[in-house]
Parts: C-alpha cells; structure tokens; sequence
C-alpha cells in the first residue's frame, strides 16, 4: 500500500473514533489531546509523510479502538508494535 494512501486510511480511522486532525507547526511530534469537550490530535505539518503515518498511528494504538479493519491494524502492527517506541514504554 502507498504511503498516501495509508496516511488517508489512518486520517479516516481517527475521524471515524470521533476525533478532529489538525496539521499545525511548531516544534513538536504531535499526539492526541483534549481540548474543552473535543477530542484532537495534533500533527506537525512539516513532519515527512512517515513521520505524519507513524504519529496517526501511535494515537490509533494508544486508543486501542475494538474491530480495527484489517489494513489499518496491519499498519499499526508494523510501525507501532514494532518500533523502538513501544520497547521503550515497556520500561
């Protein structure tokens, strides 16, 4: 699967949980927060389009959502589940 077109089905799996994407600049990676009732998950826009893929893909593990489609579990699986990110919040 391209790369645009897993950055497309990581941005509708977040909307679909009911969050708000924001691409935004600044000097961070991003993540998700909660801003008064709404659910956001802020991404630098000047980030490389992996960099983009893993940070939607962090959120997506983070929130961990029952009855992921196969294709974006298999993301998640690949970049998250394996990644250094996730041996170092193991401890």
């Amino acid at each position: 699967m391209k790369k645009t077109a897993q950055l497309t089905l990581l941005e509708s799996t977040i909307r679909s949980l009911g969050y708000t994407i924001r691409y935004e600049k600044g000097n961070f990676l991003g993540g998700d927060c909660r801003v008064r009732e709404d659910n956001v998950v802020v991404v630098n826009k000047f980030l490389p389009l992996e960099g983009k893929i893993f940070t939607l893909a962090q959120v997506i593990a983070k929130i961990n959502p029952p009855g992921l489609e196969h294709e974006t579990a298999k993301i998640i699986d690949s970049l998250v589940n394996s990644s250094l990110f996730s041996k170092d919040r193991r401890g």
